[in-house]
């Protein structure tokens, strides 16, 4: 864009907060759970329309269900009435194409009774998706804002894309890489603390079937109680998480997290009856990772772990990745996006630094599958996301603007 000094953009900013704010609390208030994305949606079409941005609808082909990244839900929703949203700016052919991508689904409001209230404490807004995402939408909002009252648009091919479906394994994103959508550099937004990560950690959920052999409690001896085999593989499984956390050191773009790779059990049932020998538990969980592992080594480690124990284990385990499946990315510290996008940080008074997000997002989409060099970038605490209680700064929404600018 235009060289606009870093003073007037911020004071232009805080011209525009208020109005950003008006249009953060409204979109909070619109519960945009997995499938529930289409009024939300509707809402920032129409709310981009009106500051006249070129907005684009961009559906999902339901064939993408069958796409070998696609992440699987436990109830998938039709893609019907759920696009993608695109917004187009500049694109006279100067300079380097840049996406800017963020979700608008949320992850539900489980014990937080007032999730989708929206409300205001002096500087911060708080509701679910105040950080993820919602608030990077806001930040977005006021840059497009910001372009329109000084009269500026991008050199470059600039295309901002507002998805669905990415709390699940990012579908949405996956759906425009597939369409052919692609840029010399991504942003993802997501919440970094206004640090710039050229890195995150991968994720990938398991599901362990451990078969036993049901009897009556009075002859347990000859049973197999599949949990207590369950326990067994969940102690093999911790035993693999100390080896992953130490074959996974010496990464210094990770070196300020206290356990920066994890293996969770989050859920375990199994048994029919109180005086049964279990005959088959279920174990759900996940296991986090850094870029010195790709994805296929990890499923394959973790496939492996059942033949540490004992033959009834090894012969009577099933191990499955039905549903998230988020690789680990890492691009060098030295990149001419990540440079540029320290750079563009400094220029308006953000004391930003690099390191790895502890989250897996679709920043490893656009490079893993589509080839583009991506950073990770927003406003927020990362602990904040998922949180009861979840809020953003509004100053931090306008300093993210400027920096985008």
């Amino acid at each position: 864009m235009a060289c606009i000094p870093s003073g007037q953009l911020r004071r232009c900013a805080e011209t525009h907060l208020d109005e950003t704010k008006a249009f953060l609390l409204d979109l909070l208030r619109i519960p945009s759970v997995y499938g529930r994305e289409a009024e939300a949606q509707r809402y920032i079409r129409d709310a981009l329309r009106n500051i006249g941005c070129r907005v684009r609808q961009v559906p999902i082909r339901e064939g993408l269900r069958g796409d070998p990244e696609y992440s699987h839900s436990d109830h998938p929703v039709p893609f019907r009435g759920r696009p993608n949203i695109m917004v187009l700016a500049g694109g006279r052919g100067e300079g380097r194409s840049v996406i800017l991508n963020t979700h608008v689904d949320v992850v539900p409001a489980g014990s937080w009774a007032t999730a989708f209230d929206a409300t205001v404490d002096g500087d911060y807004v708080t509701g679910r998706g105040a950080v993820d995402c919602k608030g990077q939408i806001a930040a977005l909002y006021l840059l497009f804002r910001m372009m329109r009252e000084l009269g500026v648009e991008p050199r470059s091919r600039t295309a901002v894309q507002i998805v669905v479906e990415e709390e699940i394994g990012g579908n949405g994103t996956l759906s425009l890489i597939r369409q052919g959508h692609s840029a010399d550099g991504v942003v993802v937004l997501e919440a970094t603390d206004l640090t710039v990560c050229p890195a995150n950690r991968g994720a990938v959920w398991f599901r362990a079937t451990v078969r036993g052999k049901p009897v009556h409690m009075a002859r347990k001896a000859s049973g197999v109680s599949a949990i207590d085999k369950s326990v067994e593989l969940i102690r093999l499984l911790y035993e693999y998480e100390a080896e992953l956390g130490q074959g996974s050191g010496g990464q210094p773009l990770f070196a300020e997290y206290e356990q920066p790779v994890q293996v969770n059990i989050g859920r375990l049932t199994g048994g029919d009856w109180p005086s049964t020998v279990p005959g088959l538990a279920v174990m759900e969980g996940g296991v986090g990772f850094l870029p010195n592992k790709d994805l296929e080594t990890i499923k394959r480690e973790l496939l492996s772990i059942p033949r540490r124990g004992d033959d009834w284990l090894a012969g009577h385990t099933t191990i499955e990745f039905p549903a998230l499946h988020n690789d680990s990315y890492q691009i060098p510290v030295a990149h001419p996006l990540v440079l540029e996008m320290v750079e563009s940080c400094k220029r308006v008074g953000i004391q930003t630094r690099t390191r790895g997000l502890i989250a897996s997002c679709d920043a490893r989409l656009f490079n893993r599958v589509g080839g583009m060099p991506t950073v990770v970038f927003g406003a927020g605490p990362i602990e904040q996301a998922h949180s009861n209680g979840e809020r953003v700064k509004l100053g931090d929404l306008a300093l993210e603007a400027c920096a985008l600018f």
